[in-house]
């Protein structure tokens, strides 16, 4: 099959990038665009705006601040997913030879606040930092600012303060654009009849990656939309209305319990769950497992977390999107180091993440996805999960 082809060379491409030493100084350098990773996601063919920069951001005033120690903080370890960023990224700074202070906040922005604080207060020389919520840490985040701390906004985009120096993450606008195309491709809606029923389940709202994702799912879907070929019986289509607050899995299996008593409980079929990502989609397929007993449908996420890798092996969820986290923590750890040396930090893109006060210069890691026709060559072959894990 052609997935498994293609999974297989994304597997083995997927090398960490080079961890680099620490220096002295005072504020974030100049950043320069590079180009963005090559793996490109099978199915999705439109790329992200302006992804591939060659701009270059603004170049700094001052000098690298001095010091080696690096706060990083994480929003929550109740997803797999942030527990592994933060170990990850603790693993490679710290083989970096930096000092890292790596805190989680248990989704709760006061606690995160009080964190980045101590961060601030507790001579951290740069701070990464994914956001509970990207609105708000303007206030604490001026403290680092009047140190001259470089922030490097790490997954999720800060918004509405100057304080934020540069964005890493996975290019976001594509996961969707991936996640749409698998649709596309699995039931071959360019030359199939339909129309196929699909119910859509979004991320939080707090979140500036959701829009990303479900703008690029949408985008590619919405020609087969408009066509009347993809319909959506619930009615529920717009962002504001398939929002799942804090990615809550619970959340997402209520609503989707209501959607399919009020919509598929006559016999109807739900051909398509377009999940943004894992823990939401874990929502729709235990929602599934209890209400639904019709044609199981094309299952999507993102995060490739153990449960939903088990149940797209079992054929309850049809793929997820792969973002390797030691791919993206690898290239933080290389932009610590860049700041801290007064080098010019690597980025490759300069006009898509704006933040209400300007746009911040990005990495975009490249994603891929998983089904079960690749998932060994990404997942097992790549030590990313051994066979135990997915037992």
């Amino acid at each position: 099959m052609k997935r498994k082809v293609l999974g297989m060379v994304l597997a083995t491409s997927m090398v960490a990038a080079t961890l680099v030493g620490c220096g002295g100084g005072e504020a974030a350098p100049a950043a320069t665009s590079e180009p963005a990773a090559e793996a490109e996601a099978p199915a999705a063919e439109a790329e992200a705006p302006a992804a591939d920069a060659e701009a270059e951001a603004p170049a700094a005033d001052a000098a690298a601040p001095s010091g080696n120690k690096v706060g990083v903080a994480m929003p929550t370890k109740d997803l797999q997913r942030w527990n592994q960023d933060g170990s990850n990224m603790q693993a490679e700074l710290e083989a970096a030879g930096y000092e890292v202070d790596l805190q989680y906040a248990s989704n709760d922005v006061a606690t995160q606040v009080s964190q980045i604080e101590n961060m601030i207060n507790g001579g951290c020389s740069v701070l990464v930092i994914a956001s509970i919520d990207g609105e708000s840490l303007t206030t604490v985040l001026e403290g680092a600012k009047s140190k001259n701390i470089p922030v490097i906004a790490y997954d999720r985009l800060i918004k509405n303060t100057d304080a934020i120096s540069y964005y890493a993450t996975f290019d976001n606008y594509k996961v969707g654009q991936t996640q749409g195309q698998y649709i596309v491709d699995a039931l071959d809606l360019d030359n199939a009849e339909g129309p196929f029923n699909m119910e859509i389940t979004g991320g939080s709202p707090d979140d500036n990656n959701a829009t990303f994702f479900y703008n690029g799912a949408i985008d590619v879907l919405k020609p087969y939309m408009d066509a009347g070929k993809i319909v959506v019986p619930s009615g529920q289509i717009d962002f504001a209305t398939v929002g799942t607050p804090a990615w809550a899995t619970e959340t997402a299996q209520a609503r989707m319990e209501n959607i399919l008593s009020s919509n598929y409980s006559d016999g109807t079929t739900l051909h398509i769950a377009l999940c943004s990502n894992d823990s939401t989609a874990l929502g729709v397929e235990n929602a599934l497992a209890a209400n639904y007993t019709g044609e199981y449908p094309v299952v999507t996420g993102q995060d490739c977390d153990i449960a939903n890798v088990k149940n797209m092996i079992d054929g309850k969820q049809s793929m997820s999107v792969f973002k390797d986290t030691r791919t993206l923590a690898s290239q933080v750890v290389k932009m610590v180091g860049q700041i801290l040396k007064g080098e010019t930090v690597e980025v490759n893109d300069t006009t898509t993440y704006d933040n209400g006060t300007g746009v911040i210069p990005s990495y975009l890691c490249e994603p891929v996805f998983a089904d079960v026709n690749n998932y060994k060559e990404l997942l097992i072959d790549s030590g990313y999960y051994t066979e135990a894990d997915l037992q």
